[in-house]
């Protein structure tokens, strides 16, 4: 059995000649921390994965390529030092260079997995949707990786020794040039920038505008246009700066629909109009479809040239359009019924024609003589 001598071994870590060995030691050592790392990453995940937050979640998840990636560049650029340091060699001069820029973009890529992380899990999780919808929890998460790149960027040229206040000074001349030639594009993210905030819609809800022909369901909401899709399943592209100076109503946030309908009956069933109105006042209010904390009017309201009208005002507590509907139509139908309960009608348009009795005849015979002195 080989006996290992400590004494020629640790004078061989002592010589200038064994700074390969000393580079080897470094990648050792690093695989053992990388190994380390996945340990200790498993057991926070599983901890924080009994956790109802939803920001550590994302944290761990983006933190694990991101981190053992840093340890393998701090290791290979440790090693890389000592390899310039020994050797002298040009081509190890770049290291701290290269080392910057990796750990720059590293940096940069955790901040930008953080944030798709707790976007998704925003968007996947019940129980948050409520307090931050789909729109804004993408609007944000764009936003933030729009400025994580910038940022990185900036950074990295400030590195490489880049004069970033020249840069600034440059680009606040240039944006007014830039602002001047778009600014129609301007004016489409910064109305897509008010959406955001103000939140008419969302993606999902049924949209119309009484200024403009615009009606559908809204698919999508860009930096510069939104899509709507029309009911006839058409595709329609609104510019952004188009909702800054139209109204839209949004029906899908209505709270309740409404009914509002008004029937005549005929002339000759006026004598059970009350009967019929305070039947109809009951059916209406003991119906389980109609809102009970909204206005409930059944009123006579006029006389028609054929008919006595009333009419009924109502909301239904449904928002369902398909439901509304079959609502709608049982209470009408049911109100026919009441109507024909009491042997009375819906009236329809008459035109009655009063014929004066001819007058007798020796009136007639009278009124066709000729006057006195009307004959020469």
């Amino acid at each position: 059995m080989a006996v290992i001598d400590y004494e020629v071994l640790f004078r061989f870590i002592q010589d200038r000649d064994g700074w390969i060995f000393h580079i080897g030691l470094i990648l050792l050592a690093t695989l053992a921390i990388h190994g380390l790392m996945q340990v200790v990453l498993k057991r926070l995940e599983a901890g924080f994965a009994r956790t109802t937050t939803l920001w550590d979640d994302a944290f761990i998840l983006a933190l694990r390529t991101p981190v053992l990636l840093i340890i393998w560049v701090a290791g290979i650029s440790f090693a890389g030092d000592i390899a310039q340091n020994e050797t002298g060699a040009a081509i190890f001069k770049a290291i701290d260079s290269i080392r910057d820029l990796i750990v720059i973009a590293v940096v940069s890529w955790f901040c930008i997995r953080f944030i798709r992380e707790v976007e998704r899990k925003i968007l996947s999780s019940t129980s948050n949707t409520r307090h931050l919808d789909e729109t804004t929890a993408q609007a944000l998460s764009k936003l933030l990786k729009a400025v994580v790149i910038m940022s990185a960027i900036l950074v990295a040229m400030q590195t490489r020794g880049f004069s970033i206040s020249g840069l600034l000074a440059f680009g606040g001349v240039g944006g007014l040039a830039v602002g001047f030639a778009a600014k129609d594009m301007l004016a489409n993210f910064f109305g897509g920038f008010m959406i955001y905030l103000d939140r008419p819609f969302k993606v999902g809800d049924w949209v119309r505008s009484p200024d403009k022909n615009i009606e559908g369901v809204v698919e999508y909401i860009g930096w510069r246009q939104t899509r709507i899709r029309t009911f006839d399943q058409r595709p329609l592209y609104v510019p952004n700066a188009t909702f800054s100076s139209i109204s839209v109503e949004n029906p899908s946030r209505m709270r309740n629909r409404r009914i509002n309908e008004v029937i005549g009956i005929r002339y000759r069933d006026a004598h059970c109009i009350i009967q019929i109105l305070d039947d109809v006042r009951d059916y209406l209010a003991n119906n389980p479809e109609i809102a009970k904390d909204r206005t409930l009017m059944v009123n006579f309201t006029r006389f028609g040239p054929s008919s006595l009208d009333f009419f009924i005002y109502c909301f239904t507590k449904t928002t369902d359009w398909v439901m509304f509907e079959q609502i709608k139509e049982n209470v009408l139908l049911r109100i026919m019924a009441i109507i024909h309960s009491h042997g009375a009608d819906i009236a329809f348009p008459t035109t009655t024609l009063d014929i004066p009795e001819p007058l007798p005849k020796s009136v007639q015979d009278t009124t066709s003589e000729p006057a006195e002195g009307d004959a020469s």
